[in-house]
């Protein structure tokens, strides 16, 4: 039944996804918050099919830790669920990206559009100066940025080292950096076609670290947060919902 009502999901995610990318592509001429307005209605939408489809809760923890002005969010990345999700509390959230993205048919239009952030992993010190330049031009329009430092999706119960782009943006931008946890990985995988399971995604803001840490002391400040609160969550899911210790 689990996976009838998955693929369902995924039925139903790619045609609004599609639809929406076609129908909404008129606002590729308005300005830049009109897609802001669109691109936030979507994410509700995908969220509502995530509960009354999937039967997938969604707890949030920590919500007095996002600061009142700009702030750069660093969050763990365990699934696609991951990178809609922000945009349902910053309805004006700036994500970085790779740049491949953009390449995708009409939905790389739509990023550039909203105004995110891409970064050329290949493109070296040039490529750096322009993430930061644009990082920071967004965060003075009091836009949140959502970034994920370790640059990919990692499955539960495992971690890897942040890429030091989150360090820099952390020097230049000199605005608060609240820390990410969550367990989304361990109810909606990696390769989840047709294997989202139920239960209750965990997503928790952890205190922000304020600027003007020395670059080692911040990175390891924000990776020891990020990943203890990981697990703690990821440990507690195991507990409250033992069938996903069988799958």
């Amino acid at each position: 039944m689990n996976a009838v009502r998955s693929l369902f999901y995924d039925a139903l995610q790619t045609v609004i996804t599609v639809g929406f990318l076609i129908v909404f592509s008129f606002l590729l001429i308005l300005p830049p918050s009109f897609m802001q307005r669109a691109i936030h209605m979507w994410a509700h939408t995908m969220w509502f099919l995530s509960v009354h489809v999937l039967g997938m809760k969604v707890r949030v923890i920590g919500t007095e830790n996002i600061p009142d002005g700009p702030a750069l969010i660093a969050s763990k990345h365990q699934s696609a669920w991951d990178t809609a999700v922000f945009f349902i509390f910053f309805p004006r959230a700036v994500y970085v990206l790779k740049e491949e993205l953009l390449a995708l048919p009409l939905w790389g239009r739509y990023a550039q559009k909203y105004g995110a952030v891409a970064v050329n992993r290949s493109g070296g010190a040039a490529a750096l100066k322009k993430m930061l330049s644009d990082t920071k031009t967004h965060l003075t329009e009091g836009r949140p940025v959502i970034i994920f430092p370790e640059g990919t999706r990692v499955p539960p119960g495992e971690h890897r080292h942040f890429h030091p782009g989150v360090a820099a943006i952390y020097k230049t931008a000199n605005v608060p950096t609240v820390p990410v946890a969550l367990n989304s990985g361990l109810f909606w995988g990696r390769r989840s076609i047709g294997m989202k399971r139920p239960g209750a995604i965990t997503l928790e803001f952890l205190p922000p670290i304020n600027p003007g840490l020395e670059r080692n002391v911040f990175m390891d400040q924000l990776q020891t947060s990020i990943n203890t609160a990981t697990d703690r969550l990821e440990a507690e899911a195991l507990v409250e919902f033992p069938h996903l210790k069988k799958s």
